[in-house]
């Protein structure tokens, strides 16, 4: 059974890849950055794993985005 998401939450897992992406990092690389599991990033971009506000800071310092561009 897949899961039904808000439109927003669906649009921040969606930016938080390609945010990722766009950093050119991989999962594992992104998790040796906030100094988490590759298995953390993986859960947070599909969905299974909700982000508070202080993790969300802290993709957007690695990804080098501004917090806004996650939440608009």
């Amino acid at each position: 059974m897949s899961k039904k998401y808000l439109p927003k939450y669906q649009r921040l897992m969606k930016r938080l890849r390609l945010a990722r992406l766009a950093a050119e990092l991989t999962q594992v690389e992104a998790g040796k950055r906030l100094k988490k599991p590759q298995a953390y990033i993986s859960k947070i971009e599909r969905g299974e794993r909700g982000v508070d506000a202080l993790e969300l800071a802290e993709f957007a310092k690695i990804y080098k985005k501004d917090i806004s561009y996650f939440v608009k």
